[in-house]
């Protein structure tokens, strides 16, 4: 059996067409699969398991379906959709994750994050971070009524666009530092993220030993996937 990875499809109403790609996905691919694990910014926006968006349902149904089929199903939080909750992840028959994950892929230590934690050059992004991720902040915002909530996801996505545009590219990819400190941290010679929209398959060393880290895709003109099983893991793609 193999497990797959994905991340940064955004699902959002505005774009169907990945939410149409993202559930053919489900019904070929992931149906044989063992386990599915979504390592963040699976939705555009998340503000909280309690919004009753129609979208929200139908891919938690979608999911549930496959999870009721057998196929494992584990959930990470990206920069986008952090607020996404227990609630939801039991709604689509899934596991949360945590921040930084290990899990053993057929014998090999694999690091898991979705790759945000790990852009430490862009220092304005990773100050906001540290904002957002505090219990205090999610306690107020989720206190406060959808409408507001739904106008808040808007103007964070507007000024993270804009943001971004004005930024260097490189102070936008991990540190290649912070990847090492990562990995050393949790013993392992592979990590798998995503968040950076720059797929690739990276090779390197630490203290002399052979390490690589496999970055995911995101869903626009391409689907992406990584690939895993007892013989390879491969990042592989597919046009929407």
């Amino acid at each position: 059996m193999a497990s797959l990875f994905i991340s940064d499809l955004h699902l959002h109403e505005s774009r169907p067409q990945i939410t149409r790609a993202f559930f053919q996905f489900l019904h070929t691919q992931a149906a044989t699969a063992n386990a599915l694990y979504i390592l963040g910014d699976f939705f555009d926006a998340w503000i909280g398991d309690d919004d009753d968006a129609p979208l929200n349902l139908e891919v938690a149904n979608e999911l549930k379906k496959l999870s009721d089929a057998g196929t494992k199903i584990f959930l990470m939080h990206g920069n986008r959709d952090f607020l996404l909750g227990e609630t939801f992840a039991a709604q689509a028959g899934a596991q949360l994750l945590p921040e930084y994950t290990t899990i053993d892929l057929y014998g090999e230590p694999t690091l898991l994050v979705h790759g945000d934690s790990l852009c430490t050059d862009d220092t304005q992004y990773i100050a906001f971070r540290q904002q957002v991720r505090s219990a205090l902040w999610q306690q107020q915002i989720l206190a406060q009524p959808l409408a507001a909530r739904r106008a808040l996801a808007a103007q964070l996505r507007e000024k993270s666009q804009a943001m971004n545009s004005l930024k260097a590219e490189d102070i936008m990819d991990v540190n290649q530092a912070e990847v090492v400190h990562a990995m050393q941290n949790a013993s392992v010679k592979r990590m798998i993220h995503g968040h950076t929209h720059r797929p690739a398959h990276h090779s390197f060393d630490i203290t002399g030993e052979p390490a690589e880290r496999i970055v995911l895709g995101d869903w626009h003109h391409k689907g992406w996937a990584i690939y895993a099983d007892e013989h390879k893991v491969e990042l592989i793609s597919w046009p929407i």
